[in-house]
């Protein structure tokens, strides 16, 4: 009977988080969609182009889902030493991510775009709200992550309780995937 509570409890806990996860989508849906409805007014920038720290930005971002994963192979394989290190790089690489995207930012204001006022573009604008909406959701994802490291360090997760590890691994997933679908979008349809 318990196990059955715990399995019911779990899927609920899955069920909750894809529903987030579906949510964001949703949100992250409508914002491309409104920036492809907005290219074709005249004020659109049509030569702006992406600051390659964004690139950079995503092959951190990339390797952060690896270190995650790694971390996770890590704990089933009972090495939690190990497991612990690949989730420290995990947050290492966010915490680089982070620094480019705001790296970017700079690029793009040096380049004389702004969010708002007279020296802002629509383009830039919409850029803007789709970088920082997701950097909000990255600090969601750290906190969590802040978490699964203290929680390792008490020796939370088992080869039986890691349902909060495999929780966060998927939150990771996504936001890593969100990243690269907006990088890909923005720098094809610009």
């Amino acid at each position: 009977m318990e196990k059955t509570m715990q399995e019911k409890n779990a899927r609920a806990k899955k069920m909750m988080l894809w529903f987030a996860m579906i949510s964001m989508t949703m949100t992250f849906a409508g914002l491309t969609s409104a920036y492809v409805v907005s290219s074709s007014r005249a004020d659109w920038l049509t030569s702006f182009e992406l600051p390659d720290v964004f690139t950079y930005s995503t092959i951190l971002i990339l390797l952060s889902s690896v270190t995650f994963f790694l971390g996770k192979k890590a704990l089933n394989q009972g090495k939690t030493s190990l497991q612990k290190t690949f989730l420290w790089a995990t947050l290492g690489l966010t915490l680089l991510f982070v620094y480019f995207q705001f790296t970017g930012f700079s690029e793009i204001i040096a380049q004389g775009y702004y969010f708002t006022g007279a020296a802002s573009s629509i383009t830039t604008s919409f850029i803007y709200v789709l970088v920082l909406l997701h950097l909000a959701h990255v600090f969601g994802g750290l906190i969590v992550l802040m978490i699964v490291i203290f929680q390792s360090y008490k020796n939370a997760y088992t080869l039986d309780q890691k349902l909060g590890y495999e929780l966060a691994e998927l939150f990771w997933h996504f936001l890593d995937f969100l990243w690269i679908y907006l990088y890909v979008f923005v720098s094809v349809y610009s």
